[in-house]
């Protein structure tokens, strides 16, 4: 299962090996069609890259630190180093694409 992180573990949670930060919040459309198919990449390759989601409303801090401006946005860490960002909604076989670059 996807784990929720917060302002206040975000940096703890994505500083270390391929992590994925999903940006969302409960009213977004695109963010529920998103959701299934990051819990999906979870189960099936959960042991190569780490999936969190937070939530923009409760936790505004860290999305305004790295200019979230539009939801659904996946962050992609290695390392603690942001590697690439994708805004809005994107299907498994482009995210896998993606994490493919980095492993």
């Amino acid at each position: 299962m996807v784990q929720v992180v917060t302002d206040t573990n975000f940096e703890e949670e994505t500083k270390e090996g391929l992590t994925i930060t999903d940006f969302w919040a409960t009213w977004c459309g695109p963010c529920r069609m998103q959701s299934p198919v990051l819990e999906e990449l979870d189960e099936e390759i959960g042991d190569q890259v780490k999936i969190v989601k937070m939530d923009v409303d409760a936790n505004p801090t860290v999305p305004a630190s790295f200019g979230i401006m539009s939801i659904p946005t996946l962050l992609v860490k290695k390392d603690g180093e942001v590697v690439e960002k994708l805004i809005g909604y994107h299907g498994k076989e482009q995210i896998e694409e993606v994490i493919a670059k980095y492993k």
